[in-house]
């Protein structure tokens, strides 16, 4: 109870120097009882008796002033006791002129578009975003002031749009089932509309929102009017069904019917129940793989749904990378030298469930549970051909706690804890932290930071912290920022988060200056000055430095420029190649740069354009590339996108090996060719088919071989003959048609094909390495998948008529 007194008197403390304030446009709704049909016509009684909404002002790029009156957007509320109800007029001169892509669910494309944000709270924290384009496509989105717009929050609702000869109009119908709002009796929510003019690139809004602040959220208008609503039971349920046929040219064809259910439950009107029974991934995005030749891992972005929807909370100080869950662990096996394990794919997740959501108070509280199953390994004996079993992964649970307090609509503390509890004998995990993000009343400075401490409980157990604490400038023309972090030897987040090095301070900066309205030339330009030095904590040398200088601009055509040029002056220790305690390589000075352009999308065609290189001073030592990605869209149907990378080491340095008496480094000569396509033709909004198509090949030839010195210095090792090489090459390709035939519903079909292969003989032949690819070595799988919404508030008027 102590504990708990001192944080209110903490947060109270703080109140009383973080506010916010300014005067909020407002709008009322008027309560109907019609039923109103979604059909973009707004032609029942209800709709001519609203009071309208108008007077956009200009977001960008002509931030604050009016719309022009050929634009001009008209906007009514309605509401009922299940929903609300937005109807908007959007005026155009050349409604011929109107883009309008037909892309799938969540993807704005190439099309003008309009928004509802809405806050039940009325706390400038949290806003649920509805879109629609001109097309009827629907885009929802969660934003929070502190981690911006998460676009896999799904909700469901009604949308239509209408081309019509004075522009097109768009019709919404948004259940309280899909909002968060308190139980009071006369309810006063925070509101904002946005409209896109596409082929201008303007957009606009109907509360201003002034670009010199960077508090968005907190500069909405208000809605009033609505009365004597009940928070609706938000109960969900999607059971699903999925068939997969699998098979290679080496094993047998198989087929595997899997089905579960996933449960979604409302438990107050501020938190929800997410749960997964019998989880299934199998049509997830495929991982783009590439030959990591350094000390660290590759990191993957998370494509399971159940662990990119609504985790805002879960992401407070990046103590959570939700693909160890499910990920086979780096376990101490204690393999003899004869023995070899089979490979092992993702470990089997048996159940998951989250609890998120936040109090009218602007409480915060987020839960995550997640439970493997314990996976047992074949080990061979490479010498007789005997078998062991091995335990290589115990029923382990996940877990992560969150309380993120919010204050004064722009502040917030939080307090998050990661825990993994192996069974058995197997290490556990425990890494806990205090975060605070603080503004001060006109949103003009901003003080962040925190600290966390790890916990690690295995054969050797260990203790580590980390601290930091950033200090910006967050409006107006120039802007600046400086920030310090500490990271003590043992702390150790990899168990559920990522983290790739340690024992470290740095000290970071930053000036930026940006214009806040269009000039002559430009649309929007930024230039960005950083300053980066990161110090090995036992030695005080430098192990990373970078000064670079950036920029990022619009032109009047709405082509996108960007130019960097980065110069790191000092030598660099590095003590994570040599992969040996208290060993490091000498990385000596670099300077490089890069161009970027990407043409305006509007434009049936568009390219982007990236060149990039980095050379080592005093030394034949470079890398260069080039990225290209012409697309071309044939008509609002069908578009295609292909993609080429190009990217070359000369006389790199990593390490290859290590001896008894040697750590084995080589300069190596490295080429990595990567080409993708992907393509969609959209026969609707609703049913869509989609092409994705990756090809990477990656070589690296070591031309000397070198020893590792004490000093970080290299000398030559003649006696060295084991062949590193390294040629490597991946194949990946999806076909997937999905319809979403009911809201929240849908039906998916995926054709996927994928291959690789690694060995150590160079060829530098990409005919044949790319038939070679595909010899005795493409797997086949073709899945079905339906998934189905049931929405208990429905279900229980199905069952009264039945």
């Amino acid at each position: 109870m102590t504990n708990k007194i001192g944080f209110t008197i903490f947060i109270c403390l703080v109140s009383s120097l973080f506010t916010f304030s300014q005067t909020k446009k407002s709008v009322a709704t008027k309560k109907t009882n019609e039923n109103i049909t979604i059909d973009a016509e707004l032609n029942e009684v209800s709709w001519r008796e609203a009071e309208i909404a108008t007077d956009f002002v200009s977001l960008e790029p002509k931030n604050g002033t009016p719309i022009p009156e050929e634009f001009k957007t008209e906007v009514k509320i309605l509401y009922s006791d299940d929903a609300i109800y937005i109807g908007a007029k959007l005026y155009d001169p050349n409604p011929e002129k109107i883009l309008k892509e037909l892309v799938e669910r969540d993807d704005i494309g190439t099309s003008d578009f309009f928004g509802v944000f809405i806050n039940g709270y009325n706390d400038g924290q949290q806003e649920f975003r509805f879109f629609v384009t001109a097309a009827n496509g629907q885009i929802d989105t969660n934003f929070t002031s502190s981690e911006g717009e998460d676009g896999s929050w799904n909700a469901i609702w009604e949308s239509n749009a209408k081309i019509t000869d004075f522009g097109y109009v768009i019709e919404m119908k948004i259940p309280y089932a899909a909002l968060r709002f308190p139980e009071q009796k006369k309810q006063t929510w925070g509101l904002n509309f946005f409209r896109e003019v596409r082929r201008e690139r303007q957009k606009y809004t109907w509360s201003p929102i002034d670009n010199k602040i960077g508090a968005i959220s907190q500069q909405a208008g208000i809605l009033t009017g609505i009365e004597n609503i009940k928070t609706p039971t938000r109960l969900f349920l999607i059971p699903y069904s999925s068939f997969y046929l699998s098979g290679s040219e080496t094993q047998k064809t198989k087929g595997e019917l899997k089905g579960g259910l996933d449960i979604k439950y409302g438990i107050n009107d501020a938190f929800t129940l997410d749960a997964i029974l019998v989880p299934d991934f199998g049509q997830t995005k495929f991982d783009n793989v590439v030959l990591n030749l350094g000390p660290f891992e590759q990191q993957f972005n998370e494509n399971r749904p159940f662990f990119t929807e609504g985790t805002d909370l879960f992401s407070k100080g990046n103590l959570l990378y939700s693909r160890r869950i499910g990920q086979t662990p780096n376990l101490k096996l204690n393999l003899a030298e004869n023995e070899s394990i089979e490979n092992i794919g993702a470990i089997n997740l048996l159940n998951a469930m989250k609890i998120s959501g936040r109090d009218k108070d602007g409480l915060g509280i987020g839960f995550l549970n997640a439970v493997t199953e314990k996976t047992i390994a074949t080990v061979s004996n490479d010498d007789n051909d005997e078998t062991r079993f091995i335990e290589i992964s115990p029923l382990t649970n996940y877990n992560v706690t969150v309380f993120d307090q919010r204050f004064n609509q722009n502040s917030s503390v939080t307090f998050i804890n990661t825990n993994v509890t192996r069974n058995g004998s197997f290490r556990d995990a425990n890494v806990t932290g205090l975060l605070f993000d603080l503004n001060n009343k006109t949103n003009t400075y901003n003080l962040s930071g925190g600290v966390k401490s790890s916990s690690i409980n295995d054969v050797d157990n260990k203790n580590g912290y980390n601290a930091s604490l950033f200090f910006a400038e967050t409006s107006g023309k120039f802007r600046y920022s400086l920030g310090g972090e500490y990271m003590s030897k043992d702390f150790e987040i990899n168990d559920l988060g990522i983290n790739f090095r340690t024992n470290y301070y740095s000290f970071s900066g930053n000036t930026n200056y940006r214009i806040l309205n269009p000039n002559k030339t430009f649309n929007t330009f930024r230039i960005n000055l950083n300053s980066y030095f990161e110090f090995y904590t036992p030695t005080n040398q430098i192990q990373s430095s970078n000064f670079n200088v950036n920029l990022n601009s619009t032109n009047k055509s709405n082509h996108y420029i960007g130019a960097g040029f980065n110069v790191n002056p000092f030598k660099n220790y590095d003590y994570y190649e040599p992969r040996a305690a208290n060993r490091y390589f000498v990385n000596p000075t670099n300077m490089g740069g890069f161009l970027y352009f990407s043409s305006n999308y509007n434009n049936k065609f568009a390219i982007d354009f990236e060149p990039f290189m980095t050379h080592v001073l005093n030394e034949n030592r470079y890398e260069a590339g080039v990225n290209i990605s012409p697309r071309y869209r044939f008509s609002d149907k069908f578009s295609l996108v292909y993609g080429f990378n190009y990217f070359k080491q000369k006389n790199d340095i990593g390490w290859i090996d290590s001896d008894a008496s040697n750590i084995i480094f080589a300069r190596r000569d490295r080429d990595t060719y990567t080409n993708s396509i992907t393509s969609k033709f959209s026969i609707s909004s609703e049913m869509n088919f989609n092409l994705s198509v990756r090809h990477y090949w990656s070589l690296a030839e070591n031309n000397q071989i070198n020893n590792l010195n004490q000093d970080g210095s290299l000398s030559p090792n003649t006696s060295y003959a084991t062949n590193k090489n390294s040629n490597f090459s991946t194949w990946n390709l999806d076909v997937s048609y999905s319809w979403w035939f009911a809201p929240g519903s849908q039906m998916s079909i995926l054709y996927r094909n994928n291959a690789d292969t690694f060995d150590r003989t160079i060829n530098k032949d990409f005919g044949s390495n790319f038939s070679n690819l595909f010899e005795d070595n493409l797997n086949h799988v073709l899945s079905v998948s339906v998934r189905y919404f049931i929405d208990y508030n429905q279900a229980k008027n199905w069952i009264r008529k039945g």
